[in-house]
């Protein structure tokens, strides 16, 4: 069954048809050659909403940015829930809110002229039980939240502000005054909280869309224990006023059947981002991320146009990513994990993509920053005394083999890439190969050509590499690749 699968696999793909129609943000030829049959599935489902509209201002919010109006908010939510549902909303103004929930048949409107303000205090952002980096915990709520949930829409041409920067300065003198220097660097992400703007978590059939969002405090959009749901025409800006450390734009986390598209995002970390639980913790929930489209984006400055991982614990299968424009993206594909994170990453689809000024267009690796990935309780501490998310991220992975990753099957298809400083970086283990990929029509300017260790039975076809340096992609440690089949040209 295993050779049969394979067998498909390899021949599949060109066997598909191409589609006929124009890529409005790459502006070139869409060339659908790995589209899978379940991409059209995926997504929140159309429901009708009641007719019923509620401002806050009626519940005794006040649009001066000023007051803190998290409570009117919220009563305005549960009566329009208590009533069927329909539209809360806002008049023209400023408003200033921490952590709100929003309820079922809700749909939550932020017109233009309204401006969202985060809370600046972490206090008003009430502590919940989630995930959070891969790891269950209490952590503050999202300045807006769906917990627990169906039949949802938060939409809106208005403006949130998340007002993060106070939670970025915050985390960089803890972290470099404090934990760094007691060789704490793999904890501190977790004991600086820090709100996200948008959770989605434990819901089914909701919409997030056409919202205008910047300076979030940590991830921007984190999608949780989620399904068929809808992230639609949003515009990130994170990086206004600094660069806040963290700040995902999109982040899909052990959630199935999601559309992501029409979005445009400028942020200090991954761009769009799948997630699935790190380490012991992360095997114990064994939640996947699968059945997930992101399409018809652009991702500006950030860590990664496409990134799975590093929390991989769940496993990552079944993605579809077309048409994605990166503009000063570091990496193009990044799949990053750690050898006590396990799970695998697989049946992974990539097509038509084009990039400018890029570090690395594929950044693959299994042994992903160390300094945070491995935790090491220092002398000063007693266990029975620690927190208990700092017990289960020292929690280990046994056998320890249960913690090597593993990659394979994944499909590149028509990627145009220029200005990059290395064309493919690729670095499996001994014991965890990376195997089955196929480059079709891969285009690649870079500085070098880069290198692949540790993987096998690739396919390459119409790939080429122009290399400043002249270099060609070196192998050690492969089988079944065989990269004279690339086109190397001169640099002129």
């Amino acid at each position: 069954m295993k050779k049969v699968n394979f067998l498909l696999f390899l021949i599949v793909p060109y066997l598909m048809l191409s589609c006929k129609q124009i890529n409005s943000v790459n502006e070139f030829p869409v060339l659908s050659q790995f589209k899978p049959f379940w991409v059209d599935k995926v997504g929140a489902k159309s429901f009708s909403v009641n007719s019923n509209i509620y401002f806050v201002n009626s519940y005794g919010a006040v649009n001066d940015g000023k007051m803190l109006c998290t409570e009117a908010i919220q009563k305005t939510i549960e009566a329009c829930a208590k009533n069927g549902g329909g539209t809360v909303t806002f008049k023209p103004g400023v408003y200033l809110t921490g952590s709100i929930f929003i309820k079922e048949g809700v749909k939550f409107l932020v017109p233009k002229d309204v401006e969202i303000k985060g809370s600046e205090n972490i206090k008003d952002y009430k502590e919940i039980d989630t995930r959070v980096a891969g790891i269950e915990m209490l952590w503050p709520a999202a300045l807006i939240n769906v917990l627990g949930q169906k039949n949802v829409v938060i939409e809106g041409d208005g403006l949130i502000d998340g007002q993060g920067k106070v939670f970025w300065d915050y985390y960089w003198d803890l972290r470099k005054n404090d934990y760094e220097p007691r060789g704490l660097r793999w904890i501190v992400d977790y004991d600086a909280k820090r709100p996200r703007t948008i959770l989605v978590s434990n819901s089914k059939n909701v919409f997030v869309k056409d919202l205008n969002i910047q300076r979030a405090g940590f991830w921007t959009i984190q999608v949780l224990y989620s399904e068929y749901i809808t992230v639609d025409g949003l515009t990130i800006k994170n990086n206004i006023g600094g660069h806040g450390p963290s700040t995902d734009g999109i982040d899909i986390d052990s959630s199935q059947w999601i559309l992501v598209q029409n979005c445009d995002i400028d942020c200090n970390d991954d761009n769009f981002c799948l997630k699935a639980g790190r380490d012991w913790d992360g095997q114990r929930v064994n939640k996947p991320t699968e059945y997930v489209v992101i399409k018809d984006c652009i991702a500006r400055k950030g860590a990664g146009l496409f990134t799975l991982g590093s929390e991989t614990a769940g496993s990552i299968r079944h993605v579809y990513v077309s048409n994605i424009k990166g503009l000063g993206t570091k990496n193009g594909l990044n799949i990053k994990s750690a050898t006590n994170r396990g799970g695998t990453v697989e049946d992974i689809y990539m097509e038509n993509i084009k990039m400018d000024s890029v570090r690395t267009f594929m950044q693959v690796g299994m042994n992903w920053n160390p300094a945070y990935s491995y935790s090491k309780l220092p002398e000063e501490f007693i266990f029975d005394s620690i927190p208990e998310h700092w017990k289960k991220m020292l929690q280990k992975v046994e056998p320890a083999s249960k913690g090597i990753p593993t990659f394979r099957n994944i499909s590149l298809n028509n990627i145009h890439v220029k200005g990059a400083e290395t064309a493919i970086n690729v670095n499996g283990m001994e014991g965890s190969l990376i195997s089955n990929v196929t480059l079709n029509n891969v285009h690649i300017e870079a500085e070098k050509a880069g290198q692949i260790s540790y993987s096998s039975n690739w396919i390459l076809k119409d790939v080429k590499i122009k290399s400043k340096d002249g270099s060609k992609v070196s192998l050690e440690n492969t089988s079944g690749i065989n990269f004279s089949d690339a086109v190397y040209l001169q640099n002129n």
